[in-house]
């Protein structure tokens, strides 16, 4: 067997086709392709020039569909040691240049990229996925990510998504961030939070 690695592939723009690698699927999940899709069809031309942040990096898949979409940048955070390795080979093959691997947890370090990039003045979309199976430690894993969000004081965040269970309730509202709508793709679904 000469590549037993499990891969993926970017969907459409400027690096359509090239492959992606995929961490092992006991730490990590990958974004099922039509959730993907349809996360980029309500986006369209919005994610032009904008500063992407996907803040459970995994492969990186969705961070570097936007880059290949038209995004300037993509910040990846990842705690998985293997998943990170994973990340940083990905994103050195397709766009080295416009993407910056993080290691890390996400709660230290998304809220200082968002501080770093406080007077950028690109417009920021930020993509949380978080990990789905409840491992020890993880419990809280929504909570969490909810503060996070809440605590948001980053002007220039004007979406906020959620890739997510499609049995957990998501609230209405997120600090400055308000519900818009949710879509559900059989277990997951994205909800959608724009300020």
């Amino acid at each position: 067997m000469k590549n037993n690695k499990i891969q993926s592939k970017i969907i459409a723009g400027k690096y359509k086709n090239k492959p992606l690698e995929l961490p092992s699927l006991e730490v990590t999940r990958s974004s099922k392709s039509i959730l993907k899709e349809s996360f980029f069809n309500v986006l369209q031309f919005d994610i032009i020039d904008t500063i992407f942040i996907e803040a459970f990096g995994g492969s990186g898949a969705i961070g570097l569909e936007a880059i290949s979409r038209g995004a300037k940048q993509s910040y990846f955070c990842e705690f998985d040691r293997n998943s990170y390795k994973v990340l940083s080979r990905n994103c050195e093959n397709i766009d080295k240049e416009n993407t910056t691997t993080i290691f890390g947890d996400t709660f230290i370090k998304t809220p200082l990229i968002l501080e770093q990039l406080k007077n950028s003045g690109d417009e920021i979309i930020l993509y949380i996925d978080p990990p789905f199976d409840f491992r020890d430690g993880m419990e809280k894993i929504y909570d969490s990510t909810f503060d996070m969000v809440k605590n948001i004081t980053n002007e220039n965040v004007i979406l906020v998504t959620f890739e997510h269970l499609s049995t957990i309730e998501m609230p209405e509202i997120l600090g400055k961030f308000t519900k818009h709508k949710t879509k559900k793709f059989g277990k997951s679904a994205l909800t959608y939070y724009y300020v």
